[in-house]
């Protein structure tokens, strides 16, 4: 039996009770390490790890998404990485295929399969703020190019050597945009992506760390404002500053907000963290 090539990466924050099914999907990988990020339900996870077969690396602190991936990519020594979700689940033949892609397209550092949400819709990543609007993929060719633009985090199947030639993740990206950033990397490398429609991943969007509650949207809200000017800044897009504070500035004068208080946390939470940005790029 020749060697197995991928092994699983995912990052768990109090996912506990969705990602027993993703580690049952995943026999076909070399393994599966799970990287906490200081859950509240580091025990139980532990348990579901030891009952998979999983190797389990405990965070004592929540470091964020991409430094978290970056510990888990440290261990791998497999040809490729699969950044995997913990609310998503492989079918039996998704890493076939995904290795398959790979070995026919030896140009592309990195793949993502067909995403499916729970209802059975699935779409790709058309377009990014990282890139110009002259490259994002029109609706009238989702369905003929196979060509990307930009990743979408949920399932991100790359080859090792190319994601240790960039670097892994920048982890000054706490939380949202560390896979627009990957993708806009790899490109300035000249190295492609591609999605390879053969791979399915079952995909339940949003309930990867635990219950949301006002508190913790908003807290989201304001990472996503954080890391999008961070990220345009980089990638010296234009007028960064302008377009992302004046668009939150406008979101927090809209009238309706009066009238409730989870859409009012998280947008000025998302004006707060673009101010943080602003401040942290003056320095």
């Amino acid at each position: 039996m020749s060697p197995k090539r991928t092994t699983v990466v995912s990052v768990s924050y109090n996912s506990s009770g969705v990602i027993a099914a993703m580690l049952a999907s995943c026999s076909q990988a070399a393994g599966v390490i799970v990287v906490d990020n200081a859950s509240d339900d580091a025990g139980a996870l532990r348990d579901l790890c030891n009952q998979h077969g999983a190797q389990m690396i405990g965070n004592a602190d929540n470091l964020g998404f991409g430094a978290a991936c970056n510990i888990g990519a440290g261990a791998v020594t497999t040809e490729f990485i699969l950044f995997l979700n913990p609310d998503a689940k492989l079918e039996p033949d998704t890493l076939t295929r995904l290795e398959h892609c790979a070995d026919v397209h030896p140009d592309t550092a990195a793949f993502n399969p067909m995403l499916f949400d729970s209802e059975g819709q699935h779409g790709i990543k058309r377009k990014s703020d990282l890139i110009s609007r002259t490259e994002y993929i029109g609706h009238d060719r989702v369905d003929q190019q196979d060509d990307m633009v930009s990743l979408s985090g949920a399932a991100i199947f790359i080859r090792r050597q190319d994601f240790e030639n960039i670097g892994g993740f920048d982890q000054n990206i706490f939380l949202f945009f560390e896979d627009d950033d990957l993708a806009a990397r790899i490109r300035q490398t000249g190295r492609g992506l591609r999605l390879c429609r053969e791979a399915v991943v079952r995909h339940i969007v949003g309930t990867g760390s635990g219950p949301s509650t006002h508190k913790g949207s908003a807290t989201k809200a304001w990472y996503m404002g954080f890391s999008r000017l961070y990220t345009m800044r980089k990638h010296h897009r234009p007028f960064a500053r302008m377009r992302t504070v004046g668009k939150a500035i406008l979101r927090v004068l809209d009238p309706s907000l009066l009238f409730s208080k989870g859409r009012r946390m998280k947008r000025f939470a998302y004006l707060r963290g673009t101010l943080a940005a602003l401040r942290e790029a003056g320095k």
